[in-house]
């Protein structure tokens, strides 16, 4: 007689296979919450950009590899539009970044957590708006016959006459920093969060002022996150487009308005591909402004822990 084993499989280990296949599926499970941010990335991102690489180097008339487009694309009006996009965003990014870490800083350290409350959420909202209805608020208010501009003509004084003017290049930086200032509370925020108290009152034990907490301990600390910020907020301006351009109605010659231009069908025969090689070029940038993001962040966060 053949003998017949009773003995059951524990309870719990898997029917159709071992300690492998427990594994795999178990890392099936771990990355199965990332398939519909991958399946997004890839078709609203990864195709764009792999899209934009190859027609930047795509001779329209042939079809074959050419580097003219990028020779366009890095010279004259071009290269000044990049010019003025990097001078835009340096200036709506440092401008705002002090600010904001200035009025954030001011939020912690008050007692009022109702206070931070309402900054926090007023500063979500603001750092939102944008676009068309962002550039009607402030033609409302500071256009040649904005209610601001109207008041003060009132009292004898028109800024319009002193060489203000909402539709040029300090007019756009004026719009941008009233989404950056805000952008720039919020994310500095975690940063002031992670100073801690014991380091300040160890300093004041040592009988060290004010001014050298902020110089040895908290301005080092402070200041990856600081940098990064500032980089984010770059890179937001960089890429801006619908408020500069409901604004000055393309005349001012920044790169978005300009790759904004071609898609409007506004080109030049053999320059059908010019568009895509200043796309290109914004993606060099922004990954560029990304990277170094990336790398403060990293060198941060072990104050933040």
């Amino acid at each position: 007689m053949v003998a017949v084993s009773t003995e059951r499989a524990p309870t719990g280990a898997p029917a159709g296979g071992g300690p492998a296949t427990a594994r795999l599926l178990s890392g099936l499970k771990a990355v199965s919450g990332l398939l519909p941010f991958t399946i997004y990335a890839v078709l609203f991102l990864g195709l764009p950009v792999l899209a934009i690489v190859i027609g930047a180097f795509e001779d329209p008339a042939t079809g074959g590899f050419t580097l003219g487009n990028l020779a366009i694309a890095t010279s004259g009006i071009y290269l000044q539009g990049y010019l003025t996009s990097i001078e835009l965003s340096v200036i709506t990014a440092v401008v705002p970044g002090i600010i904001g870490l200035l009025v954030a800083y001011a939020v912690q350290t008050s007692r009022s957590s109702a206070l931070r409350r309402a900054v926090s959420t007023a500063s979500g909202v603001f750092a939102n708006f944008g676009g068309v209805p962002l550039a009607f608020l402030f033609i409302a208010t500071l256009g040649s016959s904005g209610l601001a501009v109207d008041w003060l003509k009132a009292i004898g004084f028109d800024p319009y006459d002193h060489g203000f003017s909402l539709y040029t290049f300090a007019g756009i930086a004026l719009v941008y920093m009233y989404f950056q200032i805000p952008m720039m509370v919020l994310v500095i925020t975690p940063a002031l969060e992670g100073l801690k108290p014991a380091w300040r009152e160890a300093a004041d034990n040592l009988g060290a002022s004010g001014w050298q907490y902020w110089r040895l301990v908290g301005g080092p600390v402070l200041m990856p996150s600081f940098l990064g910020s500032v980089l984010l907020l770059f890179g937001s301006a960089f890429s801006a487009y619908a408020t500069t351009q409901a604004l000055t109605s393309g005349s001012l010659a920044i790169t978005p308005i300009q790759i904004g231009s071609f898609l409007n069908g506004n080109v030049l025969s053999g320059q059908e591909n010019v568009g895509k090689a200043l796309g290109l070029g914004m993606i060099v940038v922004i990954a560029v402004v990304m990277g170094a993001y990336t790398l403060m962040q990293r060198r941060a966060s072990r104050w933040l822990r």
